[in-house]
């Protein structure tokens, strides 16, 4: 057999962006496999096991299957927004881009959506959802929402969206996009219909797998709704998982390995109590740091997440993002611009494997950045 060695120093950049975010060396290291075929009976076992570790990290129980999608979470958004329905419209509530981003899907889908729009930086009303809801929802087959909105950092009532929706019989979607390993989700109490996220941010593997744990139940009804894609119909991919073991089409084989390390790590670690804790404790730290140095928080306390804050771009300022994240970038650090909020803002996130030395490493340069700005 041949053997290959392989050594490459890797610089360790602190990303402060909300995905793909900062992940360990284990996660790193195991990407490094040998080169095996998706169609082996290895890599299908391999398959089952992370599908499991999916369903655990929500408390999933035996109603719930997992489906992985190769590519970014949005394409596992797409594969549920576009098998979710028959012949019904889907109810979107958005207060950010991601909400927005599932009207477009929609949209290019043909798929009949209707939304229901709040101001980005403000809770979804849920009397206004509720009034709508009692006028309309005949019409609907399925309400959609964001749990973490990351446009600006603000948490969505997961469970009383999902008891509003089920009030008027409508089937549930949630992009957990980013809260999913980072906030407590309990499916066995919030049994949500579609719960969707991805291999790249609060699971702190590597960008390239879509993660959908939806009810058995669900996806046996939507085998029977029309096609409106190849690649991303849900139900040819879990029928697929499910009978073969295997993905329907080739998936990012390394992906799969690096996830599986990350969920080990994800439970050895305390799982979400302790990795949610975590990430407030970094939340705290950075922005005491952030209001110490003048900058001002975006969404109120109790609506915060406190995976990602948005602070608001300072009055008067003689300088640019662009010119603050370049200055940073180049010291191994990275930040994120606003996204169209009701005010102009831009974006700090604190998910990922960091620790407190990060964040003072952060505030320290950010500290010496303003300090050019002063002279």
């Amino acid at each position: 057999m041949f053997k290959q060695n392989i050594e490459k120093t890797i610089n360790r950049n602190v990303l402060l962006n909300p995905g793909p975010a900062t992940t360990s060396a284990r996660v790193k290291s195991a990407l490094i496999v040998p080169d095996i075929c998706p169609r082996e009976q290895e890599f299908g076992d391999l398959l089952g096991v992370v599908k499991n570790k999916a369903l655990q990290v929500v408390s999933a129980d035996a109603r719930y299957k997992a489906v992985l999608i190769g590519g970014s979470g949005t394409a596992a958004i797409e594969a549920c927004l576009s098998s979710c329905t028959n012949d019904k419209a889907v109810l979107i509530l958005e207060n950010g881009a991601y909400g927005e981003r599932m009207k477009k899907i929609c949209d290019a889908l043909k798929i009949p959506a209707d939304v229901i729009k709040t101001n980005w930086g403000d809770p979804i009303d849920q009397k206004t959802v509720k009034d709508h809801l009692e006028k309309n929802a005949s019409k609907y087959h399925v309400m959609a929402f964001i749990h973490h909105e990351t446009t600006v950092g603000i948490l969505n009532d997961l469970c009383s969206l999902h008891q509003l929706a089920k009030q008027y019989k409508l089937k549930t979607l949630v992009d957990a996009m980013s809260s999913y390993a980072g906030l407590e989700i309990n499916l066995t109490k919030d049994d949500v219909d579609y719960l969707v996220s991805s291999s790249n941010k609060c699971i702190q593997g590597m960008a390239g797998l879509g993660i959908c744990i939806v009810k058995e139940q669900v996806l046996n009804e939507i085998a029977q709704y029309p096609k409106r894609s190849f690649y991303l119909d849900l139900s040819t991919n879990y029928s697929s998982q499910e009978k073969n073991n295997q993905f329907a089409f080739t998936p990012p084989v390394q992906i799969l390995y690096a996830l599986n390390e990350a969920f080990d790590e994800f439970f050895e670690a305390g799982g979400t109590t302790a990795r949610a804790g975590r990430y407030e404790e970094l939340y705290q730290q950075m922005k005491s740091g952030m209001l110490e140095l003048g900058f001002e928080c975006l969404v109120p306390e109790h609506l915060q997440a406190k995976i990602l804050t948005a602070f608001r771009w300072p009055d008067n300022s003689n300088f640019s993002f662009e010119e603050m994240h370049d200055y940073l970038y180049l010291k191994g650090i990275t930040i994120y611009p606003g996204k169209n909020a009701k005010e102009k803002s831009f974006r700090i996130s604190n998910i990922g494997e960091l620790n407190s030395e990060d964040i003072s490493f952060f505030l320290e340069n950010l500290k010496s950045f303003l300090k050019t700005k002063r002279h």
